[in-house]
């Protein structure tokens, strides 16, 4: 049995009764003498960590959104329509075993014939498209921006001076992590040596009694390790090499001025070119699993005794691959959006972002385009650990503070522990720019070829509410997609508690001053509120 702090159990969270006859009850903000106490005092179990944000705050004392409840006590055997979320990402595997069921086609293309079918000027465009071609390593746009040489540019002086910072910083990490995967490997292969064996415990180690001094230190080095949640040398020089890996990719990529990433043959600041790329919507390579995973989160086939579930039943994911390994071009995200609402979706998620956007207007005016075409736009608010009402995150909705639209959510993550830790160190938030907070630190979903994997980012957080919308539209499809909006963020639990912001211990503010609706995503109220209003 869970152990709960005393302080919590007095009526952690009050039932506020509706007034509208068969409905249920949607919950009110906690108690407040819970805001400096977190309930839950004993580890997620597995079962908990790989499903936490389907949890109750109630009943799990976890900051999920409440969707497990939703389909026991209020979806149970009924029957929604079929709603089309769009995923503009990375590559994703539409073979999946846990998303072949749930991937889009379209009905008006006939597969592999070159031909367009449709006439909407995409060849063979059977599940979605990949306007990056064969294209994946990518520069920043900051970089683009120097490369490009242009000293008038407005942005090159702010361009310059985050890319001298930015370099030196990665350079340095790479040294700091060359170093440290040296001397693990070296404590392992020490390890190695003493237990003859390579799959030594680690309550082996910690047993180790010897007076030899490099032994002394590979056991340090290994408890040190393992203290921080690696349970093996092994998975943690896997890690370290992980980390390499993506260091390297940042260096030789992604901050390299002289590389020639796009292979498309259009010029990326020419909108009068639409149709380049093709319709392999698949990753180019195992490792692009971003795509997968949202998609995972918003759609992974229910109960079939696979890996994980989605929020929403009743999806198609159309798979839109605009997302490569850098920055995102606005062109390619401004004609996916438009290539969504054109196709059918009625949800398109946008887990992604960047600070520097030169066609900023095209992407605005294409999330305007949604807007009028009654569709929810849903965007992970970036992972700086800022505030977005001061330093900008694109694409955005606003002009001077204007929106374009409203129909746009913007999503911050939450990490798996109620309380002053419930905010994600690595997100970004804004009580004008940030509309709502999900879980989104340590989310288990689909990864490429079968698999499944914990990845942590807003990027996780906004396919959560993405799920929830598809959910709104699927069981009550007469409301529209400002309502859907409307009612995401007015049927959140409003959190009175104090966080800590941007990872920072020194830095505390409530969480009701991180987001315009002061609240977290709740699927359970937001089909409550989803049929009072549809009534």
């Amino acid at each position: 049995m869970k152990q709960f702090k005393l302080i919590a159990m007095a009526a952690f969270l009050a039932v506020l009764i509706s007034g509208c006859g068969g409905t249920a009850a949607i919950l009110s903000t906690p108690v407040e003498n819970i805001d400096t106490s977190p309930l839950k005092v004993s580890e997620l179990t597995e079962a908990e960590k790989n499903n936490w944000g389907h949890l109750d705050l109630v009943k799990d004392t976890i900051p999920g959104m409440s969707v497990d409840k939703a389909y026991t006590d209020i979806i149970k055997n009924r029957k929604g329509k079929k709603v089309i979320v769009a995923v503009i990402d990375s590559g994703i595997d539409i073979d999946h075993e846990d998303l072949d069921d749930v991937i889009w086609t379209n009905k008006d293309e006939i597969p592999g014939n070159g031909k367009d079918d449709d006439n909407n000027g995409y060849v063979d465009d059977v599940h979605g498209w990949n306007f990056l071609g064969d294209g994946y390593n990518e520069q920043l746009e900051y970089v683009r921006i120097l490369a490009s040489g242009d000293t008038s540019n407005p942005d090159y002086a702010a361009a310059k001076a985050l890319y001298d910072t930015e370099y030196q910083k990665w350079l340095g990490r790479k040294n700091q992590y060359e170093q440290i995967y040296q001397q693990v490997k070296t404590a392992d292969d020490a390890l190695t040596k003493h237990f003859g064996k390579k799959d030594y415990t680690q309550k082996e180690v910690v047993a180790i009694k010897t007076e030899n001094e490099s032994l002394a230190q590979a056991q340090q080095i290994a408890n040190y390790m393992f203290s921080n949640g690696l349970d093996t040398m092994a998975t943690a020089i896997t890690e370290i090499e992980n980390g390499l890996e993506s260091i390297n990719d940042r260096l030789n990529y992604n901050l390299n001025k002289e590389l020639k990433g796009r292979v498309t043959g259009d010029d990326p600041d020419d909108m009068s070119t639409k149709f380049y790329g093709n319709g392999n919507v698949k990753p180019v390579k195992k490792s692009e699993s971003h795509g997968t995973h949202v998609a995972g989160i918003i759609a992974a086939e229910r109960n079939n005794g696979k890996g994980a579930n989605g929020v929403a039943n009743n999806v198609e994911i159309m798979s839109i691959r605009a997302v490569p390994n850098g920055d995102e071009y606005d062109k390619d995200v401004a004609l996916a959006i438009r290539y969504a609402v054109d196709n059918g979706a009625t949800v398109i998620n946008g887990s992604f972002g960047k600070s520097f956007s030169p066609h900023s207007d095209w992407v605005r005016d294409a999330i305007a385009y949604a807007g009028k075409n009654d569709v929810v736009f849903v965007h992970a608010a970036g992972n700086d650990s800022k505030n977005v009402d001061k330093e900008p995150n694109y694409p955005d909705d606003n002009v001077n503070g204007v929106e374009v639209t409203d129909t746009y959510i913007r999503v911050g993550a939450l990490a798996p522990k109620y309380g002053s830790s419930m905010v994600a160190g690595f997100s970004n938030y804004g009580k004008q720019n940030v509309d709502i907070f999900a879980p989104g630190a340590s989310v288990y979903s689909t990864t490429p070829e079968n698999e499944y994997d914990t990845k942590g980012g807003t990027s996780m957080a906004a396919p959560g509410v993405a799920g929830i919308a598809a959910l709104i539209r699927s069981y009550y499809p007469k409301l529209t997609a400002a309502q859907v909006k409307q009612v995401i963020l007015d049927s959140g639990l409003a959190i009175k508690t104090k966080v800590i912001v941007g990872g920072n211990s020194e830095d505390v503010k409530p969480f009701a001053d991180l987001s315009k609706s002061s609240k977290m995503a709740n699927a359970y109220n937001a089909l409550i509120l989803a049929e009072q209003m549809s009534k």
